[in-house]
């Protein structure tokens, strides 16, 4: 038995860089039919864009401007080219943001996660994620039929149904939040009820610390993390090196700076940008809000694509001081204007009653007069007033942080 779904996976690094940009262009032109593409790339050349270089130069999509543009040009904002017709299922999730899922095999690219969970041809399994307008449930579901299993899909119903189905069907495999996992095992240990033809779990969409991963191991389930999202399906998941998550292919992950889309320097943690390569429906630098860092070198598992260190935060650090909307937008405006800086963070307290915020800048030289300059940058782009503080390169920590609100 084979321990990869496929040969992508354990490309050269390379090979699957040069393979993935020569097909951008392509996925760009096809973008480009869509009116608010059109819009956002206009003047640019897709056979220009086959480099990481190139991709950072295009705008960013924000995930958080999605609903107030799809509400402005219903149903996808003008994102979509295709006829409503030419998909399987239409959803909606929080915000709203509609989602429609393309007709091919595996929509959301799941099964090789599924399949790096140990999950096989064969298996039978319990899908808990809802079925419900979101596209949660489908997402899993679609994912295990392509890679060959047989799916019940229970949805987050109650106990007593899902004791009935484990204990006829005998599945063999979980798919859920860990949250629901831990209810399941629970509340069948309280019950009496046999659930123990369940050896493998795929979760998401909650945390999983590691007490929980212990207590899942415990009661004799191999437990893998993924992280996904409605728009891109799954977008990169856990393996046996249980080193990170592996991130999917087909996909271009970027990690920026937040507020920008500038990428960071590797090892330092940024938000998450994804372009997709599915010309039905792509994403052209399409950044999550969520922040993660990359792992240097490859997989023991074998997977040579990029790993991440995982979810590991909110990127939309926005927060109201005196009244007034402060953004990482603006914070990554202030280092534009003092290329100088290093990392940057503005701390927002509470001083006799009210609100106060400090700059932290890493800056190798210090001087009076680059204090003086600084703070007059921070009130022109924030319209308040702050202190600045110069620190030393380095001593800002890593954490993809650039407005901490300490209040």
């Amino acid at each position: 038995m084979t321990d990869h779904y496929d040969a992508l996976e354990t490309r050269e690094p390379a090979k699957r860089e040069a393979e993935l940009f020569s097909r951008l262009p392509d996925v760009l032109r096809k973008a480009l039919a869509a009116p608010a593409y059109a819009e956002r790339l206009k003047g640019i050349d897709p056979a220009s864009v086959t480099s990481r270089a190139a991709l950072a130069r295009l705008p960013v999509l924000r995930k958080s401007e999605l609903p107030a543009l799809h509400k402005a040009a219903p149903p996808f904002g003008g994102f979509v080219a295709g006829p409503l017709g030419s998909f399987g299922r239409l959803f909606t999730s929080p915000g709203p943001i509609f989602e429609p899922e393309p007709v091919h095999a595996d929509p959301w690219r799941g099964a090789r996660a599924l399949f790096a969970a140990g999950f096989r041809p064969g298996d039978v399994v319990l899908n808990t994620f809802s079925y419900h307008l979101t596209p949660g449930g489908f997402i899993f579901d679609a994912s295990a039929r392509a890679l060959g299993c047989a799916v019940i899909p229970a949805g987050p119903s109650n106990t007593e149904q899902q004791f009935e189905l484990i204990e006829t069907y005998r599945p063999v495999g979980y798919s859920g939040t860990p949250d629901f996992l831990k209810i399941l095992l629970d509340a069948a240990a309280n019950a009496g009820r046999d659930v123990s033809s369940i050896k493998r779990a795929l979760v998401s969409g909650a945390a999983f610390p590691k007490s929980l991963q212990d207590e899942v191991k415990s009661r004799g389930i191999d437990a893998y993390q993924a992280f996904g999202t409605a728009d891109l399906g799954l977008v990169a998941f856990e393996t046996p090196a249980r080193e990170g998550m592996v991130v999917n292919e087909d996909l271009i992950m970027e990690i920026v700076r937040p507020g920008t889309g500038d990428p960071v320097a590797p090892g330092d943690v940024g938000e998450i940008v994804v372009t997709s390569l599915d010309s039905h429906h792509p994403w052209i630098r399409l950044a999550l809000g969520d922040l993660t860092a990359a792992l240097p070198g490859v997989s023991a598992c074998g997977r040579t694509n990029m790993r991440i260190k995982g979810w590991m935060g909110r990127a939309d650090q926005t927060t109201k001081v005196k009244g007034m909307f402060v953004r990482p937008e603006q914070i990554a405006e202030i280092g534009k204007r003092h290329p100088e800086l290093g990392r940057l963070r503005l701390v927002v307290t509470r001083q006799d009653e009210a609100d106060a915020m400090t700059l932290r800048a890493e800056t190798p030289t210090a001087s009076e007069a680059q204090l003086q300059e600084i703070a007059a940058s921070l009130r022109a782009v924030t319209k308040l007033g702050g202190q600045v503080e110069l620190v030393n390169p380095g001593s800002l920590p890593n954490d993809g942080k650039v407005i901490a609100d300490e209040r």
